[in-house]
């Protein structure tokens, strides 16, 4: 495994990455503050529970469109081409970040809902599924438009993990996240 090969797969992920942020910096925000389950039930426990909201959906869909036309203007430029992925052009920016953005959430979607099944409570420990949720869900909806090579899905996973560990940590140590997970 090339620490190049590392490297491309992080770049790859970086619109998934900003997406699954972007809800955390706008939860005071009230535009679009109701949650994706329209506050349903299944079996008396909420489907994905009211913290997950069409706000944080359209915000981390948002940032990871911004994230990738930001990659879109280094690859014209041609600065960073060595972080580009194999065969990954950044002209498609709009659906790469929309993509790999609303992916990221969907994800932590329905990794949330199998957590309410289990009785799970929203910012309870679900390793490894909180680190790779997003990630999961991010590889599966940019399949749509970019055949991702199996050694950076599995090297985007891998790394994404210990990045979600270490940067939930630094935002819980900085009073941005409430839980270190």
């Amino acid at each position: 495994m090339s620490p190049n090969l590392i490297l491309q797969a992080i770049y790859l992920m970086l619109p998934a990455y900003m997406a699954n942020m972007a809800p955390v910096f706008f939860r005071s925000v009230n535009f679009l503050n109701y949650p994706l389950d329209f506050n349903k039930t299944y079996r008396g426990k909420p489907l994905l529970g009211s913290h997950k909201t069409f706000r944080g959906l359209f915000f981390g869909a948002l940032f990871g469109v911004s994230t990738a036309y930001f990659q879109h203007l280094l690859a014209i430029h041609k600065i960073a081409v060595f972080l580009q992925p194999p065969g990954l052009g950044y002209s498609d920016w709009f659906w790469l970040g929309f993509l790999l953005g609303s992916g990221a959430l969907v994800g932590d979607a329905v990794k949330s809902f199998f957590k309410r099944r289990i009785g799970i409570m929203p910012g309870e420990r679900f390793l490894p599924w909180d680190q790779i949720d997003f990630v999961l869900g991010a590889l599966m909806f940019v399949r749509f438009i970019y055949a991702v090579p199996f050694s950076i899905c599995v090297i985007a996973i891998a790394s994404s993990f210990l990045l979600h560990v270490a940067t939930n940590h630094i935002g819980f140590y900085l009073g941005i996240r409430e839980e270190k997970w």
